[in-house]
């Protein structure tokens, strides 16, 4: 009975150390201004490795079919190796980013229903700095040919990067990934 109550205060004492670590990740202040200079240049390009779509009864059927790639469940779809991006280059944006989730009512049925894309100049771009977490928040309003979409960027100094998507005809999705120069491209 001694030994088993010391296990159970070592255990206690352990989980409460454990708990209280700080998440709060420091940045250098190079790669702050690295940030800085990279979203002031509005020449950037965001490839996503992960989109987590809106969880839905369908998008659980499908997972539970076995119909998502390798590595996925139904709000977390793998694009390792998938095509995709977003791209601010001068005051042109343009996406293609995959598409998983519901359509809404209202949209054409002639549209590509299997990715988010557009290619213009957006309204309301607009950038501000998070001084609590150090990132970039970028957002702004943009409209293809059958339907409008509502794009919020965070970009942290470790150049990760987390895309979120309203549109008028489907779910709202969003994006984890990596933001670089243009040119720096990895393929």
């Amino acid at each position: 009975m001694n030994l088993i109550f010391k296990i159970s205060i070592i255990f206690i004492v352990g989980a409460m150390l454990g708990c209280g670590t700080s998440s709060k990740t420091t940045s250098s202040q190079g790669e702050l201004k690295y940030l800085q200079d990279l979203v002031a240049s509005r020449s950037f390009k965001i490839e996503s490795n992960w989109a987590m779509p809106l969880m839905t009864r369908s998008m659980n059927s499908i997972s539970n079919a076995g119909l998502l790639p390798v590595g996925s469940a139904g709000n977390q779809i793998n694009l390792f190796g998938n095509s995709n991006y977003l791209k601010v280059e001068g005051d042109t944006v343009s996406a293609f980013l995959p598409y998983f989730g519901e359509r809404q009512m209202g949209a054409g049925y002639a549209s590509n229903t299997n990715a988010i894309q557009f290619k213009g100049v957006p309204e309301n771009y607009k950038v501000v700095d998070n001084t609590g977490s150090n990132s970039k928040e970028i957002s702004f309003n943009i409209n293809n040919k059958t339907e409008g979409f509502r794009v919020h960027i965070t970009l942290n100094p470790d150049l990760s990067s987390n895309i979120n998507v309203n549109s008028t005809a489907r779910f709202t999705i969003r994006y984890k990934g990596e933001v670089m120069p243009i040119g720096n491209e990895q393929y």
